[in-house]
């Protein structure tokens, strides 16, 4: 297709984040009004570690909306 090693890598990088986003377990609360995500879960930290995002601001701003 002509793209090089790096460019593939980032992009296997980005979709390998987007799978494991896909994985998070969302915990619903106060009959669907708020959620939580926990901080030990696994899919996140790889998603984070992935993207080079720091873990408690995505933990947070996947739960609240602004």
């Amino acid at each position: 297709v002509g793209v090089k090693e790096s460019h593939q890598m980032t992009i296997f990088r980005i979709i390998a984040a987007i799978l494991h986003l896909g994985n998070l377990e969302i915990h619903g609360e106060r009959d669907g009004e708020a959620c939580s995500v926990s901080s030990e879960d696994e899919h996140l930290s790889n998603f984070c570690s992935l993207l080079g995002v720091e873990h408690s601001q995505m933990q947070h701003w996947l739960c609240h909306r602004k």
